[in-house]
């Protein structure tokens, strides 16, 4: 296990600071002034020196970059010659728009993202593979067919187009639930779950369907494994089969599915936000990329793309857990 743990430590790790290397280099390094996108078009040159010096790409190309990583690992000073401003570890960036580190920015907005995440996940995990169960094992009847057919139009919908209407119906029409503006879990957990219903329904709707799809084809080829006909054999019951055996050797590409949706909405779901209006991780990535604040869309990209490669990592452990045939290796 502490080997296990050890290996998947190291590689996480190794493909993390691959990842911050590519990032840098195609935001950074590109053929294109960073320094100018983020001072803009109307800067003069006094200004853009400045602007240089701080951004800290008046250096060589191995120093800016080592730069960066020390403001990951150790934080950093971003100096403007008339001032010194601090941004503590773990450092993703600065934002001189806005006067303030990309970090707070994004941990600002995470708890909403953390919310939204989280809520959809439970519903379309259990929506995903219950119908997926139930597809496989009755396979070739209406019910299958049925289910079929809606996982598939659940594929093809839009996450903005269920959003809109559910908020149509159950906001507008009906008049059940208020339209979603959030509120944070410690101020009113009640109206926290209220306000997110909506898009956790959204999200879930629209997701499920993948989950639906793989569950129903690794349970069919799960089920046709040596290990389930000799269970059969020994004469244990189906529902022992599928649930205590073939079901959780056929979870492991769920679980690959899971850790990267996870990951990808935790780094935030632009499409869902912008539809029910929420300022999470996803809108700032949106609102800098207009107004070219290149430090708070590298730090988002950053951020975003360790929650999956922490996601993965986690899954590795889970596959032993769901499928013992895997192991720890």
């Amino acid at each position: 296990m502490i080997r296990f743990l050890v290996r998947r430590t190291v590689s996480t790790l190794t493909v993390m600071l691959v990842l911050s290397v590519v990032v840098y280099l195609v935001f950074y390094a590109a053929p294109h002034d960073p320094a100018l996108l983020v001072c803009g078009k109307g800067c003069d040159g006094a200004r853009l020196a400045v602007v240089r010096h701080k951004l800290g790409t008046d250096l060589p190309l191995w120093q800016q970059y080592w730069q960066f990583l020390h403001g990951l690992l150790a934080g950093r000073d971003f100096d403007a010659g008339t001032d010194i401003t601090h941004c503590a570890a773990p450092c993703f960036g600065y934002s001189f728009q806005t006067d303030q580190p990309v970090l707070g920015m994004i941990t600002a907005r995470l708890p909403l993202d953390a919310s939204l995440t989280v809520g959809a996940a439970v519903l379309w995990l259990l929506i995903g593979i219950g119908a997926g169960v139930l597809s496989a094992l009755r396979r070739g009847g209406i019910g299958e067919r049925a289910l079929t057919g809606v996982t598939l139009a659940g594929m093809a919908m839009p996450v903005f187009l269920v959003g809109l209407l559910l908020m149509m119906l159950f906001c507008g029409y009906l008049q059940w639930l208020p339209f979603p503006t959030y509120v944070p879990f410690t101020q009113d957990p009640s109206a926290w779950a209220a306000n997110l219903v909506l898009p956790w329904i959204s999200l879930a709707l629209v997701t499920a369907a993948s989950y639906a799809r793989m569950t129903r084809s690794s349970l069919l080829e799960t089920l046709a494994e040596d290990h389930i006909r000799t269970a059969r054999a020994y004469g244990l019951g189906e529902r022992r089969i599928v649930l205590g055996h073939a079901l959780r050797g056929a979870l492991t590409p769920v679980i690959t599915l899971l850790a990267m949706d996870l990951g990808g909405l935790l780094g935030g779901a632009q499409l869902t936000e912008s539809v029910f209006g929420f300022d999470g991780i996803g809108r700032l990535l949106v609102e800098s990329v207009n107004k070219i604040d290149l430090p708070v869309v590298v730090g988002v990209t950053l951020f975003a793309g360790f929650f999956i490669v922490i996601a993965n990592a986690l899954a590795d452990l889970l596959y032993a857990l769901a499928d013992p045939r895997v192991g720890l290796r």
